[in-house]
């Protein structure tokens, strides 16, 4: 089974996940929308970053995920 990691980054308001190993990141490259993404060398999108991420619960943040088959 795959795993997803999420860190929430209080002090820096941000808001990264992981769909694959960080250490495979290539390159990183922003979408203009405050959003970074990270990309192993295939290209691949491995996770994202959401800049400027607030979280109005100071506990913990809610996360909820669907799959699709493919």
């Amino acid at each position: 089974m795959a795993q997803v990691k999420v860190y929430f980054d209080h002090e820096g308001n941000t808001l990264t996940v992981w769909f694959d190993n960080p250490a495979e990141e290539y390159v990183a490259e922003e979408t203009g929308e405050e959003i970074i993404l990270m990309k192993n060398r295939d290209g691949k999108v491995i996770g994202f970053e959401k800049l400027n991420f607030t979280n109005q619960s100071a506990d913990a943040v809610r996360v909820a995920f669907e799959t699709v088959a493919t």
